[in-house]
This record gives C-alpha cells, sequence and structure tokens, in this order.
C-alpha cells in the first residue's frame, strides 16, 4: 500500500478529535440502557482495552524500520487486505443506520423523502475517491471542527447537570457492566480505524508515547461527554438517543435566544459525517489493495451504491441488526486485529 503522508501530529489529533465522534450519537443511550449509572466504567474499559491494542500495534511498528503494511506480499497481502476490506463494511452497517435516523430527526422538520440521505453517499463515494492522504488534512482541521462546539455544548450543559446521579458505583451488579460492554464493542472499534494510518506509518522515536498520549485525550472528553449526559437524564438517559444533540438544550438562557446550541451540532455533523463514512473509505482502499491498485472505481460505485441500498431497505429492521450486531456478531471486531498481528509478525518481507 502506497505511503499515506501522514505524520505524527495528524494521527495524534485523528485520535484525539474524530475517533471520539461516533460515540457521541447511540452510545450514551446504550451505555445507560445496559449500564444505568455505571456508564463510565464499560466505556473506560473499552478505551483500556482499544488503547493496549494500539500500543502493540505501535510497538510491531517500532520493533522495524519498514512499515507495517510493506511487510506483507502475495498471498498473505490478499488474505489480510480481503479481510480488512469485509470487516470495514461490517463496521460501517450500524453508523449508516444511526446517522440516517438521526439526519432525518436534526434536519428535516417535515417527513423525509425516501432518498433523502441519498446525498451522504455521494459525499462517501467522493470521499472514497480521494487519496489516503485526505485523511491527515481532515485531522488537520479537526480541532476547529470538532474541539470547538464539543467544549461550548458541555459548557452549556454543566449548569443543569447533577453529578449526584453518577452515585452509587455499582449500584446495579458488575454483570450490567459486561452487559454494556458486550452490546457496545461493535461501537469501539478504534484500533481498527487507526490501522490503515499506522500500516503506512514510518515510526519515529517517542511516537508511541504521542499517539497514546492523544488516543488519551479522546477517552478522556468522551467519558466527560457519558458523565454529564448521565448527570443531565439521569433514569431517563437510555431513551434519549442522538445525546449530543440534546444536552445543551436545557440551558435557561436558550429560552431567550432560541436553540443556538443547534449551531454548534451542526458544525460538529462537518466531522461526524467524515467518520461514519470513513469505514467505506477503509473498505474501498483495503479492496483496492487485493485488485492490485486497478479497481478503485467500481469499488467505489459497488460499494457506495451497496451501501445506500443496504440503508434504505434494512432501516426499518434497525433494532433487529442492532440485536444481532450486540448479541452475535460483537465477538468479530476484536478478533478482526488477529490476522493483522499475525501478518506482522510473520510476514514475509523483512526489514
Amino acid at each position: 500500500m502506497e505511503n499515506t503522508k501522514v505524520c505524527t501530529r495528524q494521527i495524534c489529533l485523528f485520535c484525539a478529535f474524530i475517533l471520539p465522534l461516533y460515540k457521541l450519537v447511540e452510545v450514551p443511550s446504550l451505555l445507560a440502557r445496559y449500564a444505568k449509572d455505571d456508564l463510565l466504567f464499560p466505556a473506560l474499559a473499552h478505551f483500556l482495552v482499544q488503547a493496549g491494542a494500539v500500543w502493540l500495534l505501535l510497538f510491531l511498528l517500532s520493533s522495524k524500520k519498514r512499515p507495517l503494511f510493506d511487510r506483507v506480499s502475495g498471498a498473505g497481502a490478499k488474505i489480510l487486505f480481503g479481510t480488512l476490506s469485509v470487516v470495514y463494511l461490517l463496521l460501517a452497517v450500524i453508523p449508516l443506520l444511526d446517522l440516517e435516523k438521526f439526519t432525518y430527526a436534526i434536519f428535516y422538520d417535515t417527513s423525509p423523502t425516501l432518498f433523502s440521505f441519498a446525498f451522504f453517499f455521494i459525499f462517501s463515494a467522493y470521499l472514497c475517491m480521494r487519496p489516503p492522504q485526505i485523511v491527515g488534512r481532515i485531522a488537520d482541521l479537526s480541532p476547529f471542527l470538532s474541539l470547538a462546539p464539543f467544549l461550548l455544548l458541555i459548557v452549556m450543559s454543566l449548569a443543569e447537570a447533577d453529578f449526584s446521579n453518577l452515585l452509587p458505583v455499582f449500584n446495579y451488579g458488575f454483570g450490567h457492566t459486561v452487559s454494556a460492554f458486550k452490546h457496545t464493542l461493535p461501537h469501539f472499534s478504534d484500533a481498527l480505524l487507526l490501522l490503515p494510518l499506522l500500516g503506512n506509518f514510518e515510526y519515529k522515536k517517542g511516537d508511541t508515547k504521542k499517539i497514546v498520549g492523544a488516543y488519551t485525550v479522546g477517552a478522556f472528553l468522551t467519558l466527560v461527554f457519558l458523565a454529564v449526559f448521565f448527570c443531565l437524564f439521569s433514569s431517563i438517559a437510555p431513551k434519549e438517543h442522538y445525546a449530543f444533540a440534546k444536552i445543551a438544550q436545557y440551558l435557561p438562557a436558550l429560552a431567550v435566544v432560541g436553540r443556538v446550541d443547534l449551531v454548534f451540532v451542526y458544525i460538529l455533523c462537518v466531522p461526524l459525517f467524515f467518520c461514519t463514512a470513513l469505514p467505506l473509505f477503509y473498505s474501498v482502499q483495503t479492496a483496492n489493495k487485493v485488485f492490485a491498485n486497478r479497481a478503485r472505481l467500481p469499488l467505489v460505485v459497488g460499494v457506495n451504491f451497496g451501501a445506500f441500498l443496504f440503508t434504505l431497505l434494512c432501516n426499518r429492521f434497525y433494532d433487529k441488526i442492532y440485536a444481532l450486531f450486540g448479541n452475535t456478531l460483537f465477538f468479530l471486531f476484536p478478533l478482526a486485529l488477529v490476522p493483522a498481528f499475525l501478518l506482522f509478525l510473520f510476514g514475509r518481507k523483512k526489514s
């Protein structure tokens, strides 16, 4: 795979300000549903597991001079990239269904038409046609598009938050925490989303601390959001979908000036759309490697048109698909990194 020319700074920004975005949509209500007021603990467990996987990838990267994806060739490379392409398609399923419902709820005052969400796949197809460096360029913009509106929404929410709602700890038992961890596994696949960047990254001394540190910043911001979310909604939190669009709506000043918080929500939607399209982008990138970089356009059309049809036809089965991933297919996402680790360790090309 060609060098993505993504530098350490861009990977750090990606970890801190892009990876947390999808977790602001449905993850808070899911965690509150299964873990109640202990929702911070399964989220923290997820972040620790993902941070460990990122650290291991960086350790493998630092052990040799050659980028990770340059260490595999022949059949091994085709197996790796083919497997990852399918995994990224699976990884796109729930975000697409969530974003469709979120878009209809936030952007439309009247009933949307059957094809209202089609514009997203035009954007996604355009993104998939771009070179891999586009991820780094968007990461450079992420502090302005993500951090600023996120912090403003949090500040606007603090006045109404009651932090006593998080107590007592483990009031519902440890089993609820384990259940919440299992059911939200598909939403915490950060190491998989980092893999294409790290796979072409030329490691420099000290990069592990910087990247893992940046991931920790993103995890901390997400935990702060989850805490404020539950402190606002408490027992009704499981029913409060699209959390970041609602979290600031109870600020008393909004009764006078109107829903200015929606301005920040709309700004956050720009990187959120990119984050949702990212698995489709990676699926095209990795599948294209299986065909020796000769099938980009057919893959772009096939992947995005297939995703559009899936979203159009399967949104009525939203609850069943969520149950399928949360109860049956949840184990696929951590296991998806295993072939990558094995091929990186035993790849034919040596440094």
